[in-house]
């Protein structure tokens, strides 16, 4: 798309015209397409969500995601393979260690680790967990890996007697505090975060530290939707940071603002609601012209994924196919749509945390057909390529496929 700005020379108007440039990335959380080489080592051996996911539900229907190139892939059944497809395709495989959403969604955006997050399989250490009580002014109870959901129901109760904060981990790099928010004010619990963010730095930085306040009465608890994530800051200046210094508007939507430590962006949609965060990326699309947007859509890692919820997960993608369709009708001719996701969370596995997958790519642009992306050696490809389109420098990993995209 060409845009136009007038200015005055000697009482005339002058238009010069240019090229208004845009790329979208949309993270399907959660959303893997096979085990990586690696997964032994996480656990992950056979976990494939995409697939797994539609043979348990006897197939997927999902058209706007079908005619980019998804059944391309893999093997997904309900989703065919088309010989025209809308998009190009292909899949990442994550060159970072460990399966954290805080690395899937860096790499995407250029950083590559050298060494994972610590996890915490026993849980934290005496002396964290001492020196975070003395902080707070509160003992807490847990301190395990647990499911979210779980914990609750059986901590709930207790915590609400005792008035102690309930904190515990999983397989993946994470403190994590629930507190019901009759019992402490959400004001509260963030402040419980930031101490604790505060904290674990250094041998026990981990990834991210997670508010997760609940409600109702026993048995009945549930998680509201006030989750906050607390990440590590970024170790070196990431795609958003390089885009926004060079001019771009960069808008981030649902938990990404979260997971870049609140860097690199001039406009924040926070959401951990998927459908709300397609509405957020379809008004950033009327509004926001040179531009960067990324979009997280963190339901079926947090509400699917993590519960096992085959049902919801499927559900969850037939409704994000339908979102992605209006995205699609709103693009421009210049613009780059790029739909990724940051690691797997496989719903049939007996695991209930993140798994060690190869990610979907699906990139539309001008060209068509669509063309085979392969198999990229990281995420990290995508910015690459978007810093290439922008032509902007900075980005020190992965390898640009533009001339793909429109050779």
């Amino acid at each position: 798309m060409f845009c136009s700005n007038t200015y005055l020379y000697k009482n005339k108007k002058i238009y010069i015209l240019f090229l208004m440039k845009r790329a979208i990335v949309l993270v399907l959380d959660g959303v893997g397409i096979g085990a990586l080489p690696d997964a032994a080592l996480y656990g992950d051996t056979g976990s494939n969500t995409l697939a797994n996911l539609a043979r348990a539900c006897g197939g997927m229907h999902l058209p706007v995601l079908e005619e980019l190139g998804l059944g391309n892939i893999d093997n997904i059944m309900g989703v065919a393979r088309t010989l025209s497809p809308r998009g190009s395709y292909g899949k990442m495989a994550e060159l970072s260690p460990g399966k954290d959403s805080t690395s899937g969604h860096w790499e995407l955006c250029g950083i590559v680790l050298s060494h994972p997050f610590p996890t915490y399989s026993h849980g934290f250490p005496d002396e964290v967990i001492h020196e975070f009580e003395q902080r707070i002014g509160h003992k807490v109870l847990g301190n395990k890996p647990a499911s979210g959901t779980q914990i609750i129901q059986e901590l709930g109760a207790e915590h609400i007697q005792t008035q102690r904060p309930i904190v515990y981990t999983s397989a993946d790099s994470v403190f994590q505090i629930a507190c019901h928010i009759d019992v402490f004010s959400l004001s509260d619990l963030y402040r419980f975060c930031e101490i604790a963010r505060a904290l674990l730095q250094g041998e026990y930085g981990v990834a991210r530290v997670i508010a997760r306040p609940f409600a109702g009465e026993a048995p009945n608890f549930y998680r509201t939707e006030d989750r906050r994530d607390y990440s590590q800051p970024p170790p070196g200046p990431t795609l958003l940071d390089i885009a926004k210094d060079h001019g771009f508007e960069v808008v981030v939507i649902g938990k990404v603002d979260d997971l870049f430590g609140h860097r690199g962006y001039t406009r924040s949609h926070h959401s951990v609601n998927d459908l709300a965060c397609v509405d957020y990326v379809l008004e950033s699309l009327d509004t926001a012209h040179d531009a960067l947007i990324m979009a997280n859509f963190v339901q079926f890692d947090m509400d699917w994924g993590h519960r096992n919820d085959i049902e919801g997960f499927h559900k969850g993608l037939i409704e994000i196919d339908e979102g992605i369709g209006k995205i699609i009708d709103r693009i421009k001719e210049h613009d780059m749509l790029f739909i990724a996701a940051d690691h797997g969370n496989d719903p049939t596995t007996p695991s209930t945390d993140h798994s060690r997958e190869y990610v979907p790519l699906l990139a539309v642009t001008s060209r068509y057909p669509g063309t085979d992306l392969g198999t990229r050696n990281s995420f990290a490809d995508v910015a690459q390529t978007i810093a290439r389109y922008f032509n902007i420098e900075g980005i020190q990993h992965g390898k640009d496929f533009l001339n793909l995209l429109y050779a």
